[in-house]
């Protein structure tokens, strides 16, 4: 009856954390309607929301899913296809949005975008990267769960299982394979191009997510692990900063 009972109250956390992941998209969702139909006449303003609710909304989803797979280390297998779902939802819901200063980077050396609207857009990741972590922790002080502590929000908990070369070839390796891959993909149907991209991402995690958890994005790492960049600036700087955008 006890063993019962825990697996119950554990069931009710992982729902609550996957509805609260579901509440956020939708609400980032309605948040993107309003904006289109408010702002339809100044492009830099319409980019600059998106792109900071796209943020806001991956590196929300993203904290709650580190939280979920902290609970199960020894059994990876549910966290990943968490991994592949949510990455299907942010590709569906996130279209016309990076999410990552390093494809905002890319489109800019490509000329597909020009240099205002890329620092707008590297502007709205970093202010949406910031503002994911005071939402994610007011949330959590909430206590919907019992995983759900504002201060975890806020601690550092390093990532980084190698040493500095090897974690900088990781991050470096993962982010050219993703943004490779997000060109070649280019003339895939979208709705196969979005479950290719799901499944690499998820590999991609899998494969790195021991050694340095495979983040291979700066604004989501500075979000992820802010408090880590204050007390070990130059490692972090390297390895979730500059290696990703090696590519």
């Amino acid at each position: 009856m006890t063993a019962l009972r825990a697996l119950w109250s554990e069931m009710q956390d992982t729902c609550t954390s996957l509805g609260l992941m579901l509440s956020v998209v939708l609400l980032a969702g309605l948040a993107r309607v309003v904006a289109r139909q408010q702002q339809l006449h100044r492009p830099m303003a319409h980019a600059f929301v998106l792109e900071f609710l796209a943020t806001l909304q991956l590196c929300c989803c993203t904290h709650e899913l580190l939280l979920l797979s902290e609970q199960e280390p020894a059994h990876p297998t549910w966290p990943l296809t968490l991994i592949y779902f949510f990455t299907l939802v942010h590709g569906l819901t996130l279209v016309g949005t990076s999410s990552n200063p390093c494809g905002v980077m890319m489109q800019m050396m490509l000329g597909g975008m020009s240099p205002e609207m890329g620092a707008v857009r590297l502007l709205a990741q970093l202010i949406g990267a910031l503002g994911s972590r005071y939402c994610i922790g007011a949330l959590w002080s909430l206590g919907l769960t019992k995983y759900h502590v504002s201060e975890r929000s806020f601690a550092c908990k390093n990532p980084i299982q190698v040493d500095l070369p090897k974690a900088v070839i990781v991050e470096a390796l993962c982010s050219f394979i993703f943004h490779s891959a997000l060109l070649n993909f280019q003339e895939v149907r979208p709705k196969l191009r979005i479950h290719l991209l799901a499944a690499l991402i998820t590999f991609l995690v899998y494969a790195g997510g021991s050694l340095t958890g495979a983040v291979f994005n700066p604004a989501l790492a500075l979000s992820l692990h802010f408090k880590c960049f204050d007390e070990a600036f130059l490692q972090f700087f390297i390895v979730y900063w500059l290696a990703p955008c090696l590519d």
